[in-house]
């Protein structure tokens, strides 16, 4: 992809990530300022939607970010393969790690507020660490999951989704295969979800 923005000057590809948490710091002010106060209006609860429509909210806009990383892998792909003469700018990916940025917003207040208020007020320090097991367990899965898609795609004969030569790859694959776990996590979250009954309804 084209990195550069001026002559002489490329943008480093991990530099990228940064984009997630702009995102977050321009978003959080938007959010308390701005959508917590008008959706309040319409919900009469305090934080303006639940812990767990927060949580949701941040799941389904991570899904939306798998298939725009998923569209924008499937078009460099296609314009690497027409060998165009202008190759595409890496500003394209800027989209997805905004909107994850945006979801990152929403899943991660709502799980801290989740494991802080719903545990007895004499295991939060316990819920708060159940918090952040659960990214180091989502890490653990993740790499798992990735070394299992390897080994299996890249069998005599096949390409790798992860090769080295990008272009010979299948990231897209892997953004789509994420996109539909993710939707099927959404659908079971959403089910759980409707028998919850908060331990302090009044307070969200």
């Amino acid at each position: 992809m084209d990195r550069s923005i001026s002559p002489g000057f490329l943008v480093p590809s991990a530099t990228f990530q940064s984009f997630i948490n702009i995102s977050i710091v321009i978003f959080i002010p938007i959010y308390d300022r701005l959508l917590v106060p008008a959706s309040r209006s319409f919900t009469q609860i305090p934080s303006g939607i639940t812990m767990l429509q927060r949580i949701g909210t941040g799941i389904f806009l991570s899904i939306i970010a798998m298939v725009v990383a998923a569209l924008v892998e499937t078009k460099r792909l296609q314009t690497a393969k027409d060998d165009l003469t202008i190759p595409m700018s890496v500003w394209w990916l800027v989209p997805q790690y905004v909107i994850y940025g945006v979801a990152d917003v929403f899943t991660m207040a709502g799980l801290q507020e989740f494991f802080y208020d719903q545990v007895p007020s004499e295991l939060r320090s316990v819920g708060m660490a159940l918090n952040l097991s659960i990214f180091g367990a989502g890490n653990f899965l993740s790499s798992f999951m990735i070394s299992v898609i390897d080994r299996v795609t890249s069998q005599p004969g096949q390409t790798s989704w992860f090769d080295n030569n990008l272009n010979k790859g299948h990231l897209d694959y892997f953004y789509w295969l994420l996109a539909s776990l993710s939707l099927i996590g959404l659908a079971f979250y959403l089910w759980f979800t409707k028998s919850y009954v908060y331990n302090r309804p009044n307070t969200f």
